[in-house]
């Protein structure tokens, strides 16, 4: 059993809670821009001391039509400068945040809204209303619903001039350290979503603990663009972290034109999970070879990896690639970082492994990813990498204040400030969870002798073939994914005779690939599924794939399925991570089909 633990050095007073920021914030630096906010003739800065008066404003008119302090109140909206204010406010008149992904169907509303017992709800479009309305009528104790985009926000503001800066005030010190500032339920890739109980210390504590001494990247001269779903604690953690130390913050929801908005907003860090790092990535390379200059890139992607490995000690390596590296800084590298606006120093990941393929590249072009590791139970962040120690392929050290443990079946254990109250409503759930005072986070790795962490699978995810060989997916899938062709893929063979893989083609490459291939510019990836050149294209990202593991882990028969997988197909989690059983169940005649020949 191996543990690792960083001290903590730092306390919060008692009766802190997550408004102080705000407040403290517009007395002191009143004219700091803490937000640009998304409007159709651009971005209009909102200073900390018109941030604190709107979120006055929205709370008085919480308190004026009845939340109590402790009430739950629900926000279901993309990711916009409204649902940050709602948040605050939500904290401000006492009560508790629900957030609710946009992309929830009715019945997940209905679950959510239910089990949580809230009050009330934002929410933001007429799909959103819509979906509320088909459950509606059994949800009598949701007792307001206001829309973010209509008069009612007015109306809202309006009632609550009736309620003075002193009730408001008051209302605001019910908070403590201890009182509950959120349920979040687990987007679900198994299973009835859980209702995850988080405190205002445990999201304070977590938002010191990972932004101590990084003032380069969470500084009051520093900036973000947000535009992973808020409902997400990842993108939460950063927002209270960006109020807590003075960033200034954008918001977007609109992942269409995302290089146009990062253009605009010029973050100076990025924060996002793996998947839209990997597109970054592969876009650049299809581009790349579609104008001709695929070499150029090939060779600029050798050296950028090369110098990244080389920084981890290897000096005469790094000396020898300096020329070659700032030759293609100026003809390769300059744009890729140009693509996230242009003055993004550095990077956050999380919500799922990036792999140390795509760090180390990163890295090599300028950009380092400080990836990091967490759970909702666990308000995101209980690993990180630092600019001062990183190890790239890790997850890094634990956050101070937190033990990370490796039990004897390889599952992560941890024990900190930032380890959630527990599951809403669900005492089985939360005993289990919080087995003999350490959360179980269903993740299985490995500590280093330096005390980096690295995921390697999912406990529940091990797949144990007929053979009884144990196989974590991750590392397959991985690589396989960096394919640009590739989207989606999920490695099946539990109690089979052998590995295989579900894989689903990547919309925006494949048009390229079938111009280069001599195909009908209609053809669907349905059209073409069984097509030998298709196959082919797909066989060597998996046999690239199999490169990282052994002969009986290998892949040894693949299935392209005839469409991708999505958030809105269900097969997806807003967080991108691919939800396995549902895969298994909706494919499972394909998976059958896999096993019905005859393989090497």
């Amino acid at each position: 059993m191996a543990e690792y633990s960083v001290p903590s050095s730092f306390t919060l007073p008692d009766d802190a809670n997550l408004t102080d920021a705000v407040f403290g914030n517009a007395a002191e630096f009143p004219d700091n821009v803490a937000f640009d906010r998304k409007t159709g003739d651009g971005w209009q800065p909102v200073t900390s001391k018109t941030f604190a008066e709107e979120v006055k404003a929205i709370a008085a008119g919480l308190i004026a039509s009845g939340v109590a302090a402790g009430d739950r109140v629900a926000v279901m909206s993309s990711t916009r400068y409204e649902w940050t204010l709602a948040d605050y406010a939500i904290w401000t008149a006492g009560a508790v945040t629900v957030p609710i992904y946009e992309t929830s169907s009715a019945e997940q509303i209905e679950w959510i809204l239910s089990d949580s017992g809230a009050v009330a709800m934002f929410l933001e479009s007429d799909a959103h209303q819509a979906a509320y309305d088909e459950v509606s009528s059994r949800l009598p104790g949701v007792k307001h619903v206001w829309r973010i985009d209509e008069a009612s926000l007015d109306a809202l503001v309006a009632k609550g001039k009736s309620i003075g800066e002193d009730e408001i005030e008051q209302r605001r010190r019910t908070l403590h350290q201890g009182s509950l500032a959120t349920i979040i339920y687990t987007s679900g890739t198994t299973g009835r979503p859980k209702g995850c109980e988080l405190s205002h210390h445990n999201f304070m504590y977590d938002a010191m603990a990972t932004t101590d001494g990084l003032e380069e990247l969470f500084g009051p001269d520093q900036s973000t663009l947000l535009f992973l779903p808020l409902a997400h604690v990842f993108a939460r953690i950063i927002q209270v972290g960006c109020v807590q130390n003075r960033v200034r913050m954008g918001h977007t929801a609109d992942i269409k034109n995302l290089i146009a908005d990062l253009g605009a907003f010029k973050p100076t860090f990025v924060l996002s999970v793996p998947r839209v790092f990997e597109k970054v990535y592969n876009t650049a390379k299809q581009r790349a070879h579609a104008d001709g200059k695929g070499a150029i890139f090939d060779l600029a992607e050798k050296v950028a990896i090369a110098y990244s490995e080389a920084q981890d000690g290897n000096a005469a390596a790094r000396l020898a690639l300096e020329i070659p590296h700032r030759v293609f800084d100026a003809l390769v590298y300059t744009k890729l970082r140009g693509a996230l606006g242009g003055r993004a120093h550095s990077a956050i990941s999380g919500g799922a492994p990036l792999g140390a393929r795509l760090g180390h590249f990163f890295r090599g072009i300028g950009l380092p990813i400080y990836e990091g590791y967490g759970l909702t139970e666990t308000t995101a962040g209980a690993t990180v990498n630092r600019p001062d120690a990183m190890k790239v392929g890790t997850v890094g050290r634990p956050i101070p204040g937190v033990t990370v443990r490796i039990a004897d079946d390889g599952e992560i254990l941890l024990k900190g400030d930032n380890v959630f109250v527990g599951y809403y409503n669900n005492p089985d759930a939360t005993k289990e969870a919080l087995a003999e005072e350490w959360f179980h986070t269903g993740d299985i790795g490995e500590l280093d002798s330096d005390g980096y962490l690295r995921i390697t699978g999912r406990k529940k995810e091990l797949i144990v073939t007929a053979g009884g060989k144990n196989v974590a997916p991750a590392v397959l899938e991985d690589r396989l994914r960096a394919n640009p062709l590739v989207s989606q893929c999920m490695v099946v063979g539990d109690q089979k005779p052998f590995i295989a893989a579900l894989v689903t083609i990547d919309e925006e490459a494949f048009p390229d690939w079938k111009s280069k291939n001599g195909k009908e510019s209609g053809a669907t990836v349905a059209d073409l599924a069984d097509d030998a050149e298709l196959r082919a294209a797909v066989q060597a990202a998996i046999d690239d794939a199999n490169k990282a593991v052994s002969k009986a882990e290998a892949i040894k028969a693949f299935r392209i399925l005839p469409e991708d997988w999505t958030v809105d197909s269900g097969h997806l989690t807003p967080s991108m991570k691919v939800k396995r059983n549902v895969v298994l169940k909706d494919y499972a005649a394909e998976v059958e089909s896999l096993y019905s020949g005859k393989h090497d």
